[in-house]
């Protein structure tokens, strides 16, 4: 027997580590509102794109859906950090919830006429851009009032499973539903799992202000602007995934690089592969809780993704390009356990929303710029040009950056003081 518990110490040691959702309630049904919600939202994000799609043809009419979601997201997500840190942040989430359910119905209403109105359907993405503004900042700021200091690691990679989940359940039944019935039925079930998602969020308790917590005024996001500049390992974490996401992001392409490899039926699989790599990194993570240099485990990660980016646009075979894209997946997996535990580590409570505001800039506004700059690379050369050359761009620009951050390469959790000191602090709150 001694033996055999030796022989499982190893996968104990790897495996995800379940304890917030056992120990914490409000963790637990927060995890589940997300899960049921993203579920849906997936669903939705593979029905426009392919809508678009379906009504225009268009390489750029696809892509600009990231251009009409970028303002709304930088303004909507820098302000929702700052009321973040000033008012209940899981009445903020329950707020943008409805909202979203609200605007849902509208791409429901829209499908169903005739001739679905294309200008309806970029405002609408627009307006989603907003309300995920708003929501986002305190969906990562109320992580550390519900989860104690030394759970936070798990924690995250429960977040980041649950996103998985999400993904490529999403997908896979949104193309179905989407080839099998129509747009339509996919906004449909997206509109049920918003009432879900509601639910549980409800009977999560109130996060009330810190003492500290600013009046939502511009003085306070600039007070948020200034502690992410003045932070070397902090913008790190924002640039170089800014460089990753911004040179290769290939998801405006899916549609019809599913096409271009006549594997119509496998558009779902495009948009899962990806988190098929993350999630067996996720099954995995008990590891990411004992490994010290967060910075370097980020920048290597990121230019894994950039090579397996490079490579699925070289290959012709559609289970080839899959399988690169959920390297790449992996591999962008490990830079997000790494970036969320060195975000959720060394922020104060105070500052935690107008931060997380700014967090949301550096992995969205990348990727939805990424998006654009594929689409109009392909429409100039070819899909595959695009991709490629998208993929060594991202290795080039994380090594340079890499070698300018030398503060974030060697980030140690166990000697960084924003970290030592953070962790103080909340072995005195306990």
């Amino acid at each position: 027997m001694p033996k055999l518990l030796s022989n499982l110490n190893p996968v104990r040691r790897f495996a995800i580590d379940l304890t917030p959702l056992k120990k914490y309630p409000d963790f637990r049904r927060l995890w589940l509102s997300g899960l049921i919600s993203f579920f849906g939202s997936m669903i939705t994000m593979v029905a426009l794109p392919y809508q678009i799609k379906e009504l225009t043809n268009s390489y750029l009419a696809v892509g600009a859906i990231g251009a009409v979601e970028l303002i709304p997201l930088i303004v909507f997500g820098l302000y929702g950090g700052v009321l973040a840190d000033r008012y209940d942040r899981k009445k903020l989430i329950w707020f943008s919830e409805a909202s979203a359910l609200i605007l849902v119905l509208g791409l429901l209403g829209n499908s169903l006429l005739g001739s679905p109105k294309l200008i309806l359907i970029y405002v609408i993405a627009a307006l989603f851009s907003a309300v995920d503004g708003i929501q986002r900042p305190s969906a990562g700021a109320i992580l550390p009032r519900l989860v104690g200091h030394d759970d936070l690691p798990a924690a995250n990679a429960l977040m980041s499973l649950r996103w998985q989940l999400g993904v490529i359940l999403g997908p896979a039944v949104g193309g179905l539903v989407i080839a099998t019935y129509s747009t339509s039925v996919g906004f449909l079930i997206d509109a049920i799992t918003y009432l879900i998602s509601l639910y549980f969020l409800w009977r999560v308790k109130n996060i009330p202000v810190t003492e500290k917590s600013e009046k939502p005024a511009i003085s306070a996001l600039f007070e948020g602007v200034r502690y992410a500049f003045s932070r070397k390992d902090l913008l790190g974490t924002y640039l170089i995934d800014l460089a990753a996401m911004f040179f290769a992001m290939p998801n405006a392409l899916f549609p019809f690089w599913a096409d271009q490899l006549d594997a119509k039926w496998s558009l779902g699989l495009f948009y899962a592969a990806g988190t098929v790599g993350s999630i067996i990194i996720t099954l995995t993570s008990g590891w990411s809780a004992n490994y010290r240099w967060h910075g370097r485990a980020v920048i290597w990660a990121a230019i894994g993704w950039g090579l397996a980016i490079a490579l699925s646009g070289i290959v012709h075979s559609v289970w080839l390009v899959l399988f690169f894209l959920a390297a790449a997946g992996a591999s962008d997996m490990v830079s997000a356990l790494f970036r969320s535990a060195i975000w959720n580590q060394t922020i104060p409570d105070e500052l935690r929303g107008r931060l997380a505001g700014i967090e949301l800039l550096s992995y969205s506004v990348g990727p939805l710029t990424g998006q654009l700059r594929a689409a109009m690379v392909a429409s100039a050369t070819s899909l595959s040009i695009s991709v490629t050359s998208g993929g060594l761009m991202c290795v080039i620009f994380v090594a340079i950056l890499a070698s300018l951050l030398p503060t974030f390469r060697k980030y140690d959790v166990e000697t960084n003081e924003f970290a030592i000191s953070e962790r103080e602090k909340r072995k005195n709150s306990e």
